[in-house]
């Protein structure tokens, strides 16, 4: 009988519990918020979170997409450079850099016409003309995702205006009249200052960590632009070397 006693306390007990289980899992779906009322309560602040997450997804797609090999430095293409430059080739290989809208088709075409248009090449001003063209093409493929670092910086910003506002409407509520003072107000100030502030980090926190890889592979793409770019000068200045060769020799003969 005890054990009966027991077991049948024991299941009372475990019934107790699933309902006392059951109804705080009911309380709390009534308690959560649907997106559309985060949004709502957060104001007018979340639209332009809102936009801006949009703005820094479409970076990171057009990011995923420029800067690549093939973008800045496309073998195929440098492939076949060097061989129109081994053969002299320089018309058409002008041609070709100009098709081409790569970083490194545009040192070329600078190389290249200075060399076709000058009587007498002089290398130092050859590697000159490519390392400021070089400059230029390696700050425009770094400054491009300075605009990600902008944006991972601003929407916190914006999310702590939301936490302001929100704190401003709750102590406002209580320093018009504080025995009037309502608690629903109060927690709809809380609740837009804490929305805002979570709203801008979600923002802030992945534009920071995709930042911090776009930065890693555009400097791995300039280290190769830069690589690439000695390659075609030492071989512009072979081939006026070698040129320069065969014209005394046909002089002497």
């Amino acid at each position: 009988m005890r054990l009966q006693k027991r077991f049948l306390g024991m299941v009372c007990a475990l019934g107790g519990m699933g309902a006392c289980a059951a109804r705080a899992a009911e309380d709390a779906q009534e308690m959560s918020m649907s997106l559309t009322q985060i949004i709502q309560t957060g104001g007018w602040l979340m639209y332009v979170l809102g936009a801006m997450s949009v703005v820094g997804v479409a970076m990171i797609v057009y990011f995923v997409v420029v800067l690549r090999r093939e973008q800045v430095v496309p073998r195929e293409f440098i492939k076949d450079l060097h061989q129109m430059l081994k053969y002299g080739r320089l018309a058409e290989a002008e041609r070709a850099c100009e098709k081409n809208r790569s970083a490194v088709a545009a040192i070329a075409t600078s190389a290249i016409q200075y060399v076709s248009r000058s009587e007498e090449m002089d290398p130092m001003l050859l590697k000159e003309i490519m390392e400021g063209e070089g400059s230029r093409q390696a700050t425009m493929i770094q400054n491009q995702i300075q605009y990600l670092l902008d944006l991972a910086v601003i929407s916190p910003m914006v999310g702590l205006l939301g936490t302001v506002m929100g704190m401003l409407q709750a102590f406002n509520a209580v320093a018009l009249d504080i025995a009037k003072a309502k608690p629903m107000v109060l927690a709809s100030g809380v609740s837009q200052a804490l929305i805002t502030t979570a709203a801008g980090l979600f923002v802030g926190i992945p534009a920071m960590m995709f930042y911090a890889y776009f930065r890693g592979r555009s400097s791995k793409l300039v280290s190769s632009l830069e690589a690439v770019s000695a390659d075609l000068l030492t071989q512009l200045v072979h081939e006026e070397e070698a040129r320069k060769k065969e014209q005394r020799a046909e002089e002497k003969a």
